[in-house]
């Protein structure tokens, strides 16, 4: 079980390193607003 867990730590990370992950934050939690709309 514990080879299986860093396998897939290691694809993880090599996916990571070839920089095919997406950062699917949106940053809606910091970004200002005025009454419910975001500034650009």
């Amino acid at each position: 079980m514990a080879i299986a867990i860093a396998i897939f730590f290691l694809v993880i990370l090599a996916f990571a390193v070839a920089g095919r992950t997406v950062d699917s934050r949106d940053s809606a939690d910091w970004k200002p607003s005025d009454g419910g709309f975001r500034h650009p």
